[in-house]
């Protein structure tokens, strides 16, 4: 008996090792959002991947390269990359772009659409990768979402 608790325990254990965190707003929806503070983290994301970018070029031209701090950069990298994705998919897309029968309403969401798929197909190449041009396009995509997504009125960053 003692041997099936410590097996239950054990197995307990290690399905909590195999849970999957998830970083994304709730889906209740809970009515808290904050559009312009998302924008902002995707820019930081941004800004995080290029330095990442720059310091595995950096770490990998050396003439005896330090691989541990190497593969925390690559996974640094890697790590906001997807937290830019998230941010695109989770919050925006599923959330925040609403449905609309409005033809006004669905050209506007077909351009938030089309811009969210270019943030997280440039994130998706930014794992691949340490090509700065990377970095331009998602900067400027944000950037284009950015004011496709806030009217003047609401644009205060």
């Amino acid at each position: 008996m003692k041997k099936i608790k410590v097996l239950a325990l054990v197995c307990l254990m290690f399905a909590g090792f195999g849970t999957i965190k998830s970083y994304a707003h709730c889906e209740i929806p809970c009515g808290i959002y904050d559009d312009a503070a998302r924008v902002k983290m995707m820019y930081e994301h941004i800004q995080t991947i290029e330095k990442s970018m720059k310091m595995i070029v950096e770490l990998s031209a050396a003439e005896k390269p330090d691989y541990n701090q190497l593969v925390r950069w690559v996974n640094n990298k890697e790590e906001h990359a997807k937290k830019l994705q998230e941010i695109a998919t989770q919050y925006f897309m599923f959330q925040r772009v609403k449905l609309s029968d409005d033809p006004v309403m669905k050209a506007k969401n077909m351009k938030q659409l089309e811009l969210l798929h270019k943030i997280c197909v440039y994130a998706m190449k930014a794992k691949q990768s340490t090509n700065l041009e990377v970095i331009k396009n998602l900067n400027d995509t944000v950037h284009d979402f950015d004011h496709a997504y806030f009217s003047k009125d609401e644009h205060k960053h």
